[in-house]
């Protein structure tokens, strides 16, 4: 995972160059992957770099509806569906939403979300060194682990800021 990107972009940031790079990424992964970034993949994926928050899949419906027909809730979930497995979107378990990442990694990679309880946006980092104690811990009992999701509520430092 790239380290380039903030885990929370400040406010004022360039959110239109931010979707266009996040764009840019996930038109780059499809291609080096030869997979399909339809139409409708795209749709999804944009409505989700509207903000920094999670969205559920009917709030991507709904974003969707403005500007096309809207689409038969199936279609959504397929395209989240492919979007997860190349690692273009992540799900926040908690939530029941989804979250469109730009970084550099595939779907297997562990990550943390810091989720804001203020401002509802959501940060992700790293957290390889967790996994692998984890996975660790849960070998020791025998289980053989498929998929972890670190999740840690708290307040962003721009909300720290403007409190």
């Amino acid at each position: 995972m790239t380290s380039a990107k903030p885990a929370f972009p400040s406010p004022d940031h360039d959110h239109g160059r931010c979707t266009a790079d996040a764009i840019d990424h996930a038109e780059h992964v499809c291609a080096q992957r030869a997979q399909k970034f339809t139409p409708l993949r795209r749709q999804v994926l944009r409505a989700l770099l509207s903000s920094h928050r999670p969205l559920g899949a009917y709030e991507i419906i709904e974003e969707l509806a403005r500007a096309a027909p809207r689409p038969a809730p199936i279609t959504v979930y397929r395209a989240l569906d492919f979007l997860m497995a190349n690692g273009l979107v992540h799900r926040i378990e908690s939530r029941n939403a989804y979250l469109a990442c730009a970084h550099d990694h595939d779907s297997t990679a562990l990550v943390a979300f810091l989720i804001c309880e203020r401002c509802g946006a959501v940060g992700e980092i790293p957290a390889a060194s967790i996994a692998d104690s984890l996975r660790a811990a849960a070998g020791a009992l025998g289980f053989a682990s498929k998929l972890s999701v670190v999740e840690i509520t708290g307040t962003c430092a721009h909300c720290q800021q403007a409190a």
